[in-house]
């Protein structure tokens, strides 16, 4: 739907629905697909009387969010009409910006990608260069996708916002950076602020491990059942970096400070070789000069080390593994850090054995999607993304 014509809501009115009840009620509606689900139905599973939900699902028709998806048979009494989310009403941009590239998708209220860019960017070239490069990308990418003329335009039809992540650490809340490995020109830069003035739309930062931690809880990709994932997982990202993503019960967990997750700068080799971070035996630098020298089994066997460590502090359910480097060698990384995390379950003989080691399923294109949700999975009421 080019220029989002046809769709009532706008990106900031969509925002603007982001109530409690009104959450419950879009959550259900994106969960019943096309099949749609009913008014009463959707009064029983949240607990709203069906007056209440009679005025949320005629304020989200109004706006353009639900349409009728037909009639379904009732047991006694007439058919009941039924409701479905209207997924091309809403938009957002996810942006991952890594040391060398950013990738850029553009996803609807499903979570669907309808449009990806991807190009060189240097993390290093500079504020200004960084800046202006993520918004010529997403500039580009809704003028190709939805037809609009400016992301002003876009917003006013469908586009709620832009989610942008990058490597830690940073300040979620604020949208600040602090010192990026490798990066230390980065420390204190504003980048929420600044991007949101160049591209004149709402902006989030966050990591870019959280982001797609946070695409892996929306998608059900934590556990592949398509319902929510596994309660508590750990999502370890080796890519020219290396860090984690962290959901227990079921949330993002950011820590006090979102510091949470500097997973590849805890020290197992003390006095080991020196890490960018200042510290030495840092995992990330083991693991990433093995990668460097070819050996892909000792990289492995490294990360192996630090997610045993984490499953033993955590007591999580599941440890997912992505980012470039795995994506090269993906049985190598599974069985490696799968063989680490299974023997130290044996040594505590830990009830049911060791936790899954798994690949996450979306691939490449995990940490961009997840930028995407940081805008929308609080509408459906997934925390404050």
């Amino acid at each position: 739907m080019a220029g989002g014509r046809g769709v009532a809501a706008g990106g900031a009115n969509l925002l603007a629905l982001r109530s409690h009840n009104a959450a419950l009620v879009l959550d259900l509606l994106r969960r019943a697909g096309a099949a749609g689900i009913s008014r009463l139905e959707l009064a029983e599973r949240t607990g709203l009387t069906p007056q209440a939900v009679s005025k949320i699902t005629a304020r989200l028709r109004e706006r353009g969010l639900a349409a009728e998806a037909g009639r379904r048979a009732s047991t006694g009494g007439k058919p009941r009409t039924v409701l479905r989310l209207v997924p091309e009403a809403g938009h957002a941009v996810g942006a991952h910006v890594d040391r060398d590239e950013v990738r850029a998708v553009l996803v609807d209220l499903n979570g669907t990608v309808a449009g990806e860019r991807r190009r060189p960017l240097d993390l290093g070239a500079g504020a200004d260069a960084v800046v202006e490069g993520v918004a010529a990308q997403v500039e580009g990418l809704v003028r190709e996708v939805l037809g609009a003329a400016s992301l002003r335009a876009a917003s006013a039809a469908s586009l709620v916002g832009v989610g942008v992540a990058l490597p830690g650490p940073l300040d979620h809340r604020r949208g600040v950076l602090h010192r990026v490995t490798g990066f230390p020109a980065w420390d204190g830069f504003p980048l929420r602020d600044a991007l949101g003035r160049r591209l004149g739309v709402p902006v989030v930062v966050d990591k870019d491990t959280n982001a797609a931690a946070l695409a892996l809880a929306v998608s059900g990709g934590g556990a592949g059942d398509g319902e929510g994932g596994a309660g508590s997982f750990a999502y370890l990202h080796l890519g020219t970096g290396l860090g984690a993503g962290l959901v227990i019960g079921g949330s993002v967990h950011r820590g006090a400070r979102t510091g949470a997750g500097e997973f590849g700068h805890q020290v197992i080799q003390l006095d080991g070789p020196p890490c960018e971070c200042g510290d030495r035996g840092c995992v990330e630098a083991l693991c990433l000069a093995a990668v460097e020298r070819g050996d892909v089994e000792e990289a492995a066997r490294v990360l192996g080390a630090g997610a045993a460590n984490l499953v033993g502090l955590l007591d999580i359910d599941l440890v997912l593994l992505g980012g470039r480097t795995v994506a090269a060698a993906p049985e190598v990384f599974v069985a490696g850090v799968g063989e680490r995390v299974a023997a130290r379950a044996r040594r505590e003989g830990v009830p049911g054995g060791a936790v899954p080691v798994r690949v996450v399923p979306a691939g490449a294109r995990v940490v961009a999607e997840g930028a995407a949700q940081l805008l929308l999975a609080p509408v459906f009421g997934r925390g404050d993304g």
